[in-house]
């Protein structure tokens, strides 16, 4: 099976925006770059960004909902949307897991990198 390149064209650059010991805008891995992606994809609240209305997934709005698994069922199909619909061109995902627990969100998302095949699994928290 091969893969599309897309992933060769992928800046790596450091999410946050900052900068290295140069002065240079800072650089990461791309492995630790696509996580950073992730990460930002889950913790913007759709209309956070003034140019890009629906990124974002509204993950933050549920953490304090009752827990149920309705809820829990509403929360996978949230965020494995959003993250196809900002890094589908990136990544394919393979499966979304969500913990509630006390105010605090953990999702595990399993992913496949597309321009290298790689299977990596990246787990996320925000506490409150």
């Amino acid at each position: 099976m091969t893969y599309p390149t897309q992933i060769a064209q992928l800046a790596p650059i450091a999410v946050p925006l900052n900068f290295d010991g140069r002065g240079r805008t800072a650089e990461t891995s791309t492995s630790q770059h696509l996580q950073d992606l992730i990460e930002n994809v889950l913790f913007t609240v759709p209309g956070e960004r003034v140019m890009r209305p629906t990124f974002g997934s509204g993950l933050l709005q549920l953490a304090f909902a009752p827990n149920s698994d309705q809820l829990a069922a509403t929360v996978q199909v949230l965020v494995q949307g959003a993250l196809q619909s900002a890094l589908g061109n990136l990544i394919e995902i393979a499966s979304v897991s969500i913990e509630q627990d006390d105010g605090s969100l953990t999702v595990t998302v399993e992913y496949t990198v597309l321009g290298t095949g790689e299977l990596t699994t990246s787990t996320f928290a925000q506490i409150s």
